[in-house]
């Protein structure tokens, strides 16, 4: 964790200390440069000096952002997994995805997302002690715009049946 966000700091760095005379490469310029790695094809579509660049980022696209689980007992697990395709321009790099509570664990992928491939997010929610309607969001963290997006896990939760 500490490394990705070392390396996403390192990349804003590197994007601040560009100057207005520097023109704007493609991903395969870059890449094919390699001078200091991924961290170039990273892109802030918010900058202090020049208006938020809304085209040229990361875009994830999810088929469906509610998954529904349906009526369950507590103490069973639901397992879902988000598929998502990065219709952006650039490479799309998760830094954090997080619930609002710890029984709600996602898992994410730690690699870039090239423009037009696809990726999972998979969630585990645990039901222990959970009853009656449910509603566990997923925050994902990205360099989208916004950097935020967010997915959901419905259902109700019965008690445990006493057999």
């Amino acid at each position: 964790m500490l490394k990705k966000i070392v390396g996403f700091g390192l990349c804003l760095w590197l994007l601040a200390c560009q100057t207005e005379q520097t023109q704007e490469k493609t991903v395969e310029e870059i890449r094919s440069e390699s001078l200091i790695g991924n961290a170039a094809i990273i892109r802030n579509p918010i900058s202090a000096n020049t208006p938020t660049d809304t085209v040229n980022v990361a875009k994830m696209s999810f088929d469906k952002t509610v998954f529904d689980f349906g009526e369950v007992e507590a103490g069973e697990v639901i397992v879902h997994t988000f598929e998502f395709e990065n219709t952006g321009r650039v490479p799309l790099v998760i830094t954090d995805a997080r619930s609002t509570c710890g029984c709600t664990v996602p898992e994410y992928p730690d690699e870039m997302i090239y423009p037009g491939e696809t990726a999972n997010i998979k969630v585990r929610f645990n039901t222990t002690n959970m009853l009656r309607t449910q509603r566990k969001p997923v925050i994902i963290t990205a360099n989208t715009f916004p950097a935020e997006t967010k997915v959901y896990l419905n259902g109700y939760v019965h008690p445990k049946s006493s057999s």
